[in-house]
């Protein structure tokens, strides 16, 4: 009973911090707007159809696609690199890679605008040097930036985690049964590290896919995300059903995204021991 009673601010929070204002948004997709009380309706979802916005939801899903993987293909060697590392200053290292994520979100991204824009540091260096001015802002590969560098940390340390509690004995057996490091690493240190990767790629993608701020100032409204058309649609356009059928939609896709890889980290979690070494 004690117990049960502990659990109540628990249940009172998710009622009013998540189911409440999820209750809502599903209010507002299932209905018509200008109906008078509850009309069910599936005109906000048959608008999906356009193919505008499906072009945006698209376009989303392909950065937040391509942001992951470079996250994953920066965050995995230095996540590797500081686990393996024996160096008295890796604790520094580790700090001053989470010191970025201390300050405030807008101000990291507009950090990036006062080094890329047309009259930012790279650019006034290239006109010192006598070179053509580069436009870096303003288009997907500076919308993929901004959204790595915000988020890339959060794929290196779930990784960094897990790579510490590898047990260096299962590389010692690799050795002694004839591996060298590379088929150590692919054969041992890779499928070990792999609910790590899951877990960076859930973190990174999920957010990866609703962000609206990177995409409004490093793609300066020229590279729409689904992010931006919701927040529109609260915000400016004042259509909270389709701004909230949007929502459902993106949500059932991020929870399906959600049950793929948490199956992935299950099975992998509990089959690495069967794995190694095989």
């Amino acid at each position: 009973m004690k117990k049960n009673a502990c659990l109540i601010p628990l249940y009172v929070w998710t009622a009013v911090f998540v189911l409440f204002p999820l209750a809502i948004v599903i209010y507002f997709a299932f209905t018509r707007a200008g109906g008078t009380g509850f009309e069910f309706s599936l005109e906000g979802f048959s608008r999906l159809a356009d193919p505008m916005y499906l072009g945006v939801v698209l376009k989303s899903f392909k950065i937040a696609i391509i942001s992951t993987l470079v996250c994953i293909l920066c965050g995995y060697p230095a996540a590797y690199i500081l686990a393996r590392s024996r160096s008295r200053a890796k604790f520094i290292i580790v700090i001053l890679m989470l010191l970025p994520m201390w300050m405030n979100f807008l101000l990291r991204t507009y950090s990036w605008l006062s080094i890329l824009e047309n009259t930012g540091i790279i650019n006034t260096v290239l006109a010192s040097l006598g070179l053509p001015k580069v436009r870096f802002l303003y288009n997907e590969g500076a919308v993929i930036l901004g959204t790595v560098y915000n988020y890339l940390p959060f794929m290196i340390m779930p990784i960094y985690i897990t790579l510490l509690k590898l047990d260096e004995s299962h590389l010692e057996a690799a050795a002694d049964l004839g591996a060298n490091p590379f088929q150590a690493f692919l054969r041992v240190t890779l499928p070990f590290s792999v609910p790590g990767i899951l877990s960076g790629v859930s973190m990174v993608f999920v957010p990866s896919v609703t962000t609206f701020v990177i995409s409004q100032l490093m793609g300066g409204g020229k590279v729409p995300l689904i992010g931006d058309v919701i927040e529109q649609q609260f915000r400016v356009v004042n259509d909270w059903h389709f701004g909230s059928a949007l929502s459902v939609v993106i949500m059932v896709i991020v929870l399906i995204f959600m049950h793929f890889i948490n199956r992935g980290d299950v099975e992998s979690g509990t089959g690495n021991g069967g794995r190694i070494l095989r």
